[in-house]
């Protein structure tokens, strides 16, 4: 007997047929992916071990070891899933911005505001951002440079609206608003900042940083 899935990643509706056996496995996956998120988010990435993740998911090691080879490339899976996610919703929110401002704020109190649902998991991405494997950094500089182009894009935008200069270096202001929205993190886990006070003071910044390159 056979199972029927829908292919997400290549976003088609063409079903793919699962055995049991293969179902088993997916959810074998799946539970672990569940389990492991919950630690990391709460213990960081060096406090949850593999052994406390396959204790949480109600397995042996073995069989969370028989889906992921070790425990870096199950919080790589676990970033991916996240990226898809956060993505998807930071596209659709940069849409809705009537002003280059809107957009920017938009897109980016989307990614505060997931983020901040779990902070530990966000501080364990960028401590093991310097020690994981080149494939790893290779998709995560990828996922970065689609980040970078929503930003891009708004800024364009803003241009052909006639909100911004037509020489702009889109890129170049891209790249600011990028690193003083990643700076303004530390106020989220040193001074105990919400959603609210992070989108604030942003809007504050980009209002200094496009002041320069308005029309």
């Amino acid at each position: 007997m056979s199972f029927v899935s829908v292919n997400i990643e290549s976003g088609s509706e063409t079903p793919v047929k699962l055995t049991r056996r293969a179902l088993a496995k997916q959810r074998t996956r799946e539970r672990v992916l569940s389990a492991a998120r919950r630690l990391f988010s709460e213990r960081g990435y060096e406090g949850a071990t593999i052994r406390d993740i396959a204790q949480a998911a109600g397995m042996s090691t073995g069989a969370v070891f028989a889906s992921f080879s070790d425990k870096s490339e199950l919080f790589d899976e676990i970033l991916t899933a996240d990226y898809e996610v956060i993505y998807a919703q930071m596209k659709q929110a940069a849409r809705e911005g009537e002003t280059v401002a809107d957009a920017l704020i938009g897109l980016f109190g989307v990614a505060y505001s997931f983020h901040l649902e779990q902070l530990p998991l966000l501080q364990a991405s960028i401590a093991v951002s310097w020690t994981r494997s080149d494939a790893a950094e290779k998709r995560a500089r990828t996922d970065i440079k689609h980040l970078f182009a929503l930003i891009t894009d708004a800024l364009e935008r803003g241009v052909q609206a006639g909100e911004l200069k037509a020489d702009v270096d889109a890129k170049l202001v891209a790249e600011i608003a990028w690193d003083v929205y990643v700076a303004n993190y530390r106020r989220a886990v040193y001074d105990g900042w919400t959603v609210e006070n992070l989108v604030a003071h942003l809007r504050e910044q980009l209002k200094l940083i496009l002041a320069g390159v308005r029309a």
